[in-house]
């Protein structure tokens, strides 16, 4: 039984599996319509969510599956019933257990526990199917994904942590360019860069956005993480010099530019470039679907 929990489970190999059966899926979806007949999947999920929620539970149907959504949305599970009990009831009803949460930790105990497996489909520190799909656009729209350069910009969060951790296993050089103390995670971060140097790639966190230059794709994500109710407005000045704009993108050489959506637009991009022709990001967010297809036959299938 495999767990995708946090994106260091997969190997390089295994990484191009799942990315190139999504790719097939895309392209023939009807080929794979018994996979997973008769299977279910139980979506636990504490956050809301657009893309997430829809393309797990369209993965599942299209793969003969189906999707039972958990609102959790009211509160943390363990509160009313404990996560390890959550675990082994659905584990005697489903086939795998998918997992928006606010605790990484949520998702171990679920692993833990219960007897199917489990896929985090975002926690505070890990988003690894997000940077499944970020990196099959990487290739789609590149032609490869060993080798080229990515630069995060903005808050180091979960995407920017899971962006590193897949770079690194993928061979992609990646720098986060964020604000002074707001960069990924530290321990993330030095695991993912031993990854990176022996697959002949490099990671890097920069605070001055100015140095961006010679990079293929650039990418951003909200100044504010999800469930975090910290004004817009009042981080403004900080990341403002940060912003995905015209001149950045300019600047930076990049032929796509990536966002993993929801966007504030005038914020961390502008609307110029998300509805510009280097813009990606909605093919970015199709991918997931088919990202979360693969992953779903890999795992459960």
């Amino acid at each position: 039984m495999r767990h995708l929990l946090t994106g260091f489970e997969f190997s390089q190999d295994e990484y191009l599996d799942i990315i190139n059966t999504a790719a097939s899926m895309k392209k023939d979806p009807k080929a794979y319509a018994d996979t997973l007949k008769g299977k279910a999947g139980a979506l636990l999920f504490e956050k809301p969510s657009l893309r997430t929620r829809t393309t797990f539970e369209l993965a599942l149907f299209r793969l003969g599956g189906h999707g039972v959504y958990l609102d959790e949305q009211s509160g943390e599970l363990g509160v009313r019933e404990t996560i390890a009990d959550y675990a082994r009831n659905l584990s005697r009803w489903t086939d795998c257990l998918i997992g928006r949460v606010f605790l990484q930790r949520t998702l171990e105990e679920l692993a833990a526990t219960g007897s199917v497996p489990v896929i985090n489909a975002l926690s505070d520190l890990y988003h690894p199917a997000q940077a499944m799909a970020d990196y099959m656009t990487v290739g789609e729209h590149l032609g490869s994904i060993k080798g080229t350069k990515l630069a995060y910009l903005g808050d180091g969060n979960n995407v920017t942590n899971s962006l590193l951790v897949a770079g690194s296993i993928l061979g992609v050089n990646v720098t986060c360019f964020c604000p002074l103390g707001k960069g990924p995670d530290v321990q993330i971060f030095n695991k993912a860069a031993e990854i990176a140097r022996k697959n002949g790639s490099k990671l890097e966190v920069l605070s001055d956005p100015s140095k961006i230059s010679g990079f293929d794709v650039i990418y951003t994500d909200t100044w504010v993480s999800m469930g975090d109710n910290t004004p817009l407005d009042s981080v403004r000045k900080l990341y403002m010099p940060f912003q995905i704009n015209d001149e950045m993108v300019e600047k930076s050489g990049a032929k796509i530019v990536l966002h993993c959506l929801p966007a504030h637009r005038g914020y961390e991009i502008t609307d110029s470039v998300m509805d510009g022709p280097k813009s990606a990001v909605f093919d970015e967010a199709e991918n997931r679907l088919h990202i979360h297809m693969a992953l779903l036959a890999k795992l459960v299938g």
